[in-house]
């Protein structure tokens, strides 16, 4: 199987069931894991429906194939930011309750009313231009309402009032349809932090304004990934996770994917392209930041920043070859990075290296890549580029 999408203003990586003949490097999508992941999160926050978030190319998973596999686990409903990945899903032939929640105001509503899907509304502007577009259509628009509960982003904070005084008669002419109230968390990876229950009280009283006045919340979420795993009392109707789909913490101070019931789903990996001899004191790299202390061989790892290898964990990042976790050798180039193999290495061009793994057998984690760049185990996973083919594995 070999598939890519070819939807305009997206660049999806192609998709194939083994590694291509010739390909340097690839990313391993354990379908499996995602599925068994959802089960698990179902688990933990039943009777509340879940959302499975695939935005960003399911974090850099492959949207088609994360989202069959999250459906596959028993998710009710998908979530998308963009409004392009929400009609990507559906020429796909996925037709689950969908979410999308960014869009500019030219954006064609009136084509995501046509191909039901659900639209979030962040701001009065939003009501007027999904209204428009639904009459235009000649059906009404199924929405849900984002509230700023504390979060300082998208969502109505301050004009709450005005909105529901526009929503409320918006309803009534059938041009709108209300399927839901949602808001997010600032400090879900923190949940004894102050806000976290201040924006769930926050929350409630929102919901609790609207039936006053009159007005159906629909299915109410809050909980994203951090608060579905920590947090039960924010669950809701339904939870929203997303980077827990694909097997990774989002609290790592707090526990190991494994210390949750996850799988990592992702793997990295890369052929070893030129090994070869170096005298000690040889510099590897730009600016030579890395200088050999022996005799040793040097390997080339056919990826690098344009690929989404983060440059900052030049010099630090840890990949696993053989029996041995390595760390990248001097600085991350766009193409490629250097490792010091050792004097004794017996390997050759060809042999199959680690950078990403699940953390079996000594294999690198996305958290530890993340420690290494200095920045969040979502970024490594969801920056791994195009150019790296997909290769699914297992069965969902």
């Amino acid at each position: 199987m070999t598939t890519e999408s070819h939807h305009p203003g997206l660049q999806r990586p192609a998709l194939h069931t083994q590694p291509p003949r010739g390909a340097s490097a690839w990313v391993e999508i354990d379908v499996a894991a995602i599925a068994a992941n959802v089960r698990e999160l179902r688990r933990r926050s039943s009777p509340a429906q879940l959302m499975a978030v695939v935005k960003a190319d399911a974090y850099g998973h492959g949207v088609d194939v994360a989202a069959r596999a999250a459906l596959a686990g028993g998710a009710q409903w998908l979530g998308v930011a963009q409004l392009s990945e929400a009609i990507e899903l559906r020429d796909s032939g996925i037709d689950a309750p969908l979410l999308s929640w960014i869009y500019p105001p030219e954006a064609d509503l009136a084509t995501a009313i046509r191909r039901d899907i659900t639209l979030g509304i962040g701001a009065r502007a939003h009501l007027a231009s999904v209204a428009r577009a639904a009459r235009a259509v000649g059906r009404a628009a199924t929405v849900h309402l984002k509230v700023d509960t504390g979060l300082g982003r998208g969502g109505v904070l301050e004009d709450l009032d005005a909105v529901l005084d526009d929503l409320a008669p918006l309803l009534a002419e059938g041009a709108l349809t209300m399927g839901g109230t949602w808001s997010h968390f600032a400090f879900a990876d923190a949940p004894d932090h102050p806000t976290v229950r201040a924006q769930q009280e926050r929350f409630g009283e929102v919901l609790r304004l609207m039936e006053a006045r009159g007005i159906p919340t629909g299915v109410a979420h809050l909980a994203n990934s951090a608060a579905t795993l920590t947090n039960p009392s924010a669950h809701f109707d339904m939870v929203r996770p997303g980077l827990a789909i694909y097997g990774l913490s989002p609290v790592p101070d707090l526990g190991r994917p494994e210390d949750f019931g996850l799988r990592e789903a992702m793997r990295v990996r890369a052929r070893l392209t030129t090994v070869k001899r170096a005298r000690a004191g040889q510099g590897v790299s730009y600016a030579h930041q890395y200088v050999t202390d022996r005799d040793t061989v040097l390997g080339i790892v056919p990826v690098g920043y344009a690929d989404g290898v983060p440059r900052s964990a030049s010099s630090a990042g840890p990949v696993r070859v053989g029996e041995r976790t390595l760390t990248v050798a001097g600085r991350i180039c766009m193409d490629q990075f250097v490792v010091d193999l050792g004097p004794d290495f017996d390997g050759a061009e060809g042999d199959v290296v680690t950078l990403l793994g699940v953390g079996v057998a000594g294999e690198p984690t996305a958290q530890d890549w993340a420690v290494a760049a200095g920045t969040i185990n979502y970024e490594i996973v969801t920056r791994m580029g195009p150019r790296l083919p997909r290769v699914v594995v297992g069965e969902a």
